[in-house]
């Protein structure tokens, strides 16, 4: 277990965590690319138990997804971080978001999941000019 600690962008939210950093998955569904504006998201499962609110409280929005499921959700109701996502009925497990934690650099995707709605151009990303920072 990798114990590590997040917060949403204004830093309202902040939570700790025990998670299995190996089971960090990439998503590329169409509902977490149009969520996050990105074409991709990073999620690691935890455990309720294994997961502590510490400060802030988040807004929760119901996506009824394409199996079906109903999926809570949870964001800073600030500045927008998505937190996590759980099930309507069965908030056991939740679907941390690994761009929110401080250890986030620790954490290496193990699979892809949604993979047919992949942007193709993922493929190419590491032909691409690369600057270390904003370049002028």
């Amino acid at each position: 277990m990798l114990h590590v600690d997040g917060s949403c962008h204004c830093e309202k939210i902040k939570f700790e965590a025990d998670i299995d950093a190996g089971k960090a998955t990439i998503c590329h569904c169409t509902d977490c690319q149009q969520l996050t504006g990105a074409p991709f998201r990073v999620v690691v499962p935890v455990a309720k138990e294994h997961f502590k609110l510490l400060q802030g409280e988040p807004k929760t929005y119901l996506k009824i997804a394409e199996s079906g499921n109903r999926r809570l959700q949870a964001f800073c109701p600030d500045c927008g971080t998505s937190i996590y996502a759980t099930s309507e009925f069965n908030q056991e497990v939740f679907g941390l978001r690994v761009g929110t934690l401080q250890q986030r650099a620790l954490i290496s995707p193990q699979k892809h999941i949604w993979h047919r709605s992949s942007m193709p151009w993922l493929q190419s990303m590491d032909t691409l000019a690369t600057f270390e920072k904003q370049p002028s």
